[in-house]
């Protein structure tokens, strides 16, 4: 599978595809998320925290870089949004989050491919034209998992019905 493109009309559309994801993640999973502001990153990712049963609200760590939260897995969400340079990135030591035992998944990830896993899934939100809460969400896996993975969603029709 090249990769998985789905129009979502409205933000319970994208917290829902987030769920599933959440319900399917596995230990060690990395999920890249790469939009412009507002396309709906952080929408997503609260839907994953639901899929992974996380009870807290999931907010956006913008201003901390890093919140855990903990659920059926631990749940390492990443913005690096605040962080202008590559070294600024590496510095904070994230790598020891990529390979853990919970779900890694990083906001504004174009920022840092330099110290990204080359498994993952990496999620790209844009918005669509003429439509205030439209978005067409491209899943493009990389590595085996991330294949697997996008195959599990595109048998869960009412993501996208």
């Amino acid at each position: 599978m090249e990769g998985l493109e789905l129009a979502s009309r409205s933000p319970e559309q994208t917290h829902l595809l987030g769920r599933h994801l959440g319900e399917l993640a596995r230990e060690a999973d990395v999920f890249l998320l790469i939009g412009e502001l507002g396309t709906g990153k952080t929408c997503l990712v609260q839907g994953i925290a639901d899929g992974l049963a996380v009870e807290e609200y999931a907010f956006s760590p913008s201003f901390v870089i890093l919140r855990e939260y903990q659920g059926r897995l631990p749940l390492y969400h990443i913005d690096l949004y605040r962080l202008e340079r590559p070294e600024e990135i590496a510095d904070l030591g994230l790598e020891e989050y990529f390979y853990s035992r919970g779900v890694c998944v990083i906001e504004w990830a174009e920022r840092a491919p330099s110290i990204l896993p080359e498994e993952n899934l990496l999620v790209t939100l844009r918005y669509v034209a003429d439509s205030e809460t439209g978005r067409c969400i491209c899943l493009k896996p990389h590595g085996e998992r991330y294949r697997q993975l996008s195959n599990e969603l595109t048998v869960r029709e009412e993501i996208w019905s």
